[in-house]
């Protein structure tokens, strides 16, 4: 049996975005053009349209800018748009690391053994705007896990903190007391 998930990200119970509209935004910001990206997802330009509609009308901001004219022309997202597109992207993120990590359910209750949990410092955070790498150092060696930005945050992790490396054979996650 497989678990699978949706996200819509809402304003004021308004639905934002979701997967179909984070494809647009995708698609603009790789084609320039409303018109390329609603050919590239095989939708019609008419139906891109509201979708951006949409989404402007329940932000209340600009999500796309149009340039008309010259070289630099086309279709490009708005600042807003980048971060509504992040967001998303990052929240999907979490929602599927959680669903598909099976060691998941070790971090929300069930125990988790020693041998898989190294003490160390951190030595370094590489932020990224949606993955950071943070390096541990467990002597003799330094271990560098590649987790999400918003973890790190959240965590409030930075140089010279004292952290567990919790170590899977996939991956190395990272828990702070």
């Amino acid at each position: 049996m497989k678990t699978n998930t949706k996200l819509w990200l809402t304003e004021d119970g308004r639905s934002l975005i979701g997967e179909g509209k984070a494809a647009l935004l995708e698609a603009i910001i790789e084609e320039r053009s409303l018109n390329k990206a609603s050919k590239k997802l095989n939708i019609s330009y008419k139906h891109a349209w509201n979708m951006l509609k949409s989404m402007q009308e329940n932000a209340g901001q600009d999500v796309v800018t149009t340039v008309r004219g010259g070289k630099d022309q086309g279709t490009f997202l708005t600042d807003y748009g980048k971060e509504l597109l992040v967001d998303y992207g990052s929240r999907k993120n979490i929602i599927r690391e959680t669903v598909e990590d099976e060691t998941f359910w070790e971090g929300v209750g069930l125990k988790i053994t020693a041998r898989n949990q190294m003490r160390g410092r951190v030595i370094g955070v590489d932020k990224g705007d949606v993955i950071s790498k943070v390096k541990v150092l467990i002597e003799p060696t330094v271990v560098t896990s590649v987790i999400t930005s918003e973890a790190v945050d959240k965590l409030k992790i930075e140089d010279g903190d004292e952290v567990f490396a919790i170590v899977k054979s996939t991956e190395v996650m990272i828990g702070k007391k």
